[in-house]
């Protein structure tokens, strides 16, 4: 492992190109995601703390509205309790095929019952379904248990209309910082941080 290393080409990340709001600097480099193929690009890391122990697992992004990035999860969940205790999170894209990263700061805030409840029915039946099966993060004694838990909530709701579980929703994370990392020869990489203050998106550079 210690003889694998890339040396970074593909691009550059230079203040007179980015954007001055950090919203519509990840919307291009989203945007390039999508055009570059690469396989879930909304998939994102998400970075918790539990009693003063980091803990992290991908979640997918599922909106940006409001200034806010939103995603969906258990409530119940290790995250979900974790969040409440402590809503001070990151995100990270790793966007290794283009040699990018981008890091959000902020703080996870549920987001309105209604809005959950408006994605959830936009949702495939099967995804419906697994909401109600599966009590996330909890043991369960084996995989056929979690599968005849699947069974039983398919029969229960054969011919009845899902409606969202109460313990399951959207989080919202209100950045504070916003980090766009591009990979550039010789590890003199390119990182702008844009920081909320007063109101206001202001950028720096740091060193790599």
């Amino acid at each position: 492992m210690k003889d694998l290393r890339q040396n970074y080409t593909k691009g550059e990340l230079v203040e007179n190109q980015i954007a001055d709001d950090p919203f519509a600097q990840f919307d291009q480099w989203f945007t390039d995601a999508l055009n570059a193929e690469i396989l879930e690009p909304n998939a994102m890391i998400l970075s918790s703390v539990d009693n003063n122990k980091p803990d992290s697992r991908i979640v997918l992004l599922k909106d940006v509205r409001g200034g806010e990035f939103v995603f969906y999860t258990n409530y119940d969940s290790h995250k979900g309790q974790q969040l409440k205790n402590n809503p001070n999170c990151t995100l990270l894209f790793p966007w290794v095929n283009l040699e990018r990263q981008l890091i959000i700061r902020g703080q996870a805030t549920k987001i309105p019952t209604n809005e959950s409840e408006e994605y959830f029915l936009s949702r495939p039946k099967s995804s419906q379904i697994g909401a109600w099966a599966s009590n996330q993060s909890k043991q369960i004694d084996s995989r056929l248990t979690l599968e005849n838990q699947l069974k039983e909530t398919q029969e229960k709701f054969n011919n009845l209309p899902l409606t969202k579980p109460p313990h399951w929703g959207g989080f919202a994370v209100n950045p504070q910082e916003i980090e766009f990392w591009q990979g550039r020869p010789n590890r003199l990489h390119d990182r702008i941080l844009y920081t909320l203050q007063n109101g206001v998106w202001v950028t720096s550079r740091l060193q790599p």
